[in-house]
């Protein structure tokens, strides 16, 4: 007799049983008993791992991670293993480089592995129907969502922030604090991805203060790499004294960003604020604490966990998600009135 079988016998799901033997608390005590007398009445033993189920293809759960090298991926990558397990699933982990492509390497992974769904974790933000028609498997888009693409909306799922939004709110801490002149850093103002979606939120907020789009203002990294965005900041600040601001798209862009002002002769924030997005642990540890939006790593994973296992098991369908960033304060802002009458 095997798990499945097992699930047959008390009308549950295969990850009912698996969370029984799991011994997660997310089951009703009358699905409990009833699983539990089913076991012992049939003697049966689970393997090693109540993971190990036996289906007809395969208990794998694949996550396609997009950009190794992302640092914000780190809590993402956590909360969806913990969910997937949780579920009654495997775990199928799969990385590839920033510039390569999440759907058909997903596509490979799912045929050669027998998947039954995949989580997307990065990727582009213009897919098309001809493209995602690569997968015949069911996927979420987890950490960005298909803005800049043809695909409708109940073609796929997405969990994600606003990224115009939480840049616009990011931009916005600094003008309410009197800034005028804040530069922002990012990997390209037309990249059809992340770097676009919260550049038109920088030039949103600068729009809703009443101040003009300053193009010198603009540093473009051309990638997400800390020591391309230190040469960009580094450039772009350099005898920049009116600068008093700067906004990078990225945790790890605003720390780089950081040292270039140090290296400058300048300080953070007595001389020049920086907010960012992502609220990485990394930059909690910097000196000031970088102020942050941070976004919901954990509910992040776990959401998009919880779309595909329901879509695999018949309960729902494509969705998708917008969840909101927390502020997480650090040091690096201060009004631009405390040090204004050196600055002219």
């Amino acid at each position: 007799m095997t798990i499945r079988d097992i699930a047959k016998r008390c009308s549950v799901s295969v990850s009912t049983v698996s969370r029984v033997l799991n011994n997660h608390p997310d089951v009703s005590a009358a699905s409990r008993a009833r699983v539990l007398e089913a076991v012992r009445e049939a003697h049966y033993v689970p393997n090693n791992s109540a993971r190990d189920l036996v289906r007809p293809q395969s208990d794998g759960i694949g996550l396609v991670v997009r950009g190794v090298g992302n640092p914000f991926f780190t809590g993402v990558i956590q909360a969806i293993e913990r969910a997937i397990g949780g579920a009654g699933y495997n775990l199928v982990l799969h990385q590839i480089r920033s510039e390569g492509d999440e759907l058909r390497a997903g596509a490979e992974l799912a045929r050669s592995r027998r998947l039954l769904g995949l989580v997307l974790l990065g990727g582009r933000f213009d897919y098309t129907p001809e493209q995602v028609a690569l997968l015949d498997v069911p996927f979420v888009c987890c950490s960005y969502t298909n803005s800049f693409g043809s695909l409708a909306k109940d073609a796929y799922s997405s969990v994600t922030i606003d990224d115009q939004r939480e840049a616009c709110r990011a931009v916005r801490l600094l003008t309410e604090q009197g800034h005028q002149r804040i530069a922002i850093l990012l990997d390209s103002t037309q990249d059809s991805s992340i770097s676009q979606l919260r550049y038109m939120g920088y030039r949103q907020a600068l729009e809703e203060s009443g101040l003009l789009l300053d193009k010198s203002l603009i540093g473009e990294t051309g990638s997400f790499d800390m020591a391309a965005a230190y040469e960009t900041a580094a450039r772009l600040l350099a005898g920049r004294r009116d600068v008093t601001a700067v906004f990078a798209i990225a945790d790890s862009i605003a720390v780089a960003a950081m040292k270039a002002l140090h290296d400058l002769g300048r300080r953070v924030p007595e001389d020049c604020s920086v907010v960012s997005i992502d609220g990485i642990e990394m930059s909690a540890y910097t000196v000031p604490a970088l102020t942050t939006l941070a976004q919901p790593q954990e509910e992040m994973g776990e959401r998009a966990v919880r779309i595909l296992v329901d879509m695999i098991e018949g309960r729902g369908r494509n969705q998708h998600v917008l969840l909101k960033t927390a502020l997480r304060p650090g040091e690096t802002i201060a009004p631009y009135q405390v040090f204004a009458s050196g600055r002219m």
